[in-house]
């Protein structure tokens, strides 16, 4: 499931490019949480029963953090290459992997991957603006408290219901943040496109993720999203014929070594949600 997501995850921002000039980064990003608020609303239709007071805040506190990620992340793009923020967004997932793991592969999944993806992005190849990387660095915050929050939610609330509130969330706070500078920049054709970006980025990434931690420890899901950058990278060379350098190509074999070792160690026992129990 999470592999699974980082696909849909890869062929959203291929979509997502072809936009960003007509109606600009922000602007992408808003259409993106718009359209999937409103879809998770009117396809799921959340039911009070399946909240207590504290998940439907968990829910909520999920969607401010959503919209955070997103805008924060598509902002770090508008200052520095593409390869630096990842890398430096990766850093949430990875802290979140130390912090929360035992055993002897706290630190060597987490390890291999970190290094892998920073042979597959090589931050150092681009041109370093300060206000890009707190971007960066604010979105990487904001990943780690993403995955701890999706796993609560998805521990205390049956379904995909939690999705149904904090994606309608995500989408109001990207309306008042960025909205009335970008609403005037849509058309009828972008909106439909739109429509078709919110269902592969970020619809179905995110409820194969809720389901995926309710499978995985937080620590293993962390170390796993490296393969996202790894995955990326493979796309590129089947797709659009982009070979990776050596460096690439050994960054792509830690992190697929890294994500398989966090995988195979990270099973957990399946709650039972509040709704259920």
């Amino acid at each position: 499931m999470a592999v699974g997501s980082m696909v849909c995850v890869q062929l959203g921002l291929a979509i997502a490019v072809t936009l960003i000039e007509d109606i600009g980064v922000e602007g992408v990003a808003w259409l993106r949480l718009a359209w999937a608020g409103i879809l998770f609303l009117i396809l799921v239709r959340p039911r009070r029963a399946a909240f207590s007071r504290t998940s439907f805040g968990m829910c909520v506190l999920l969607g401010v953090v959503t919209a955070a990620i997103t805008l924060l992340f598509m902002a770090a793009l508008d200052r520095i290459p593409l390869g630096t923020a990842s890398a430096l967004e990766f850093l949430g997932p990875l802290g979140v992997a130390v912090a929360r793991g035992r055993g002897g592969g706290r630190w060597l999944w987490p390890g291999l991957a970190g290094a892998g993806v920073v042979l597959l992005t090589q931050p150092w190849t681009g041109t370093v603006d300060p206000v890009g990387v707190g971007y960066a660095l604010g979105a990487a915050a904001c990943w780690g408290g993403y995955i701890l929050l999706t796993q609560r939610v998805g521990d205390e609330v049956a379904g995909i219901n939690g999705l149904a509130v904090s994606m309608p969330v995500a989408g109001l706070v990207a309306t008042l943040t960025v909205g009335p500078a970008v609403l005037d920049r849509m058309t009828p054709q972008i909106l439909v496109v739109g429509l078709g970006l919110a269902i592969l980025l970020p619809m179905v990434p995110f409820a194969l993720e809720l389901l995926a931690l309710r499978r995985l420890t937080t620590a293993a899901f962390g170390t796993l999203m490296s393969l996202e950058p790894a995955l990326a990278t493979l796309i590129g060379f089947a797709v659009l014929h982009q070979v990776p350098g050596r460096w690439g190509l050994l960054g792509v074999v830690l992190v697929v070594g890294a994500g398989i070792g966090a995988a195979r160690a990270g099973a957990r026992s399946a709650p039972v949600p509040y709704e259920v129990g």
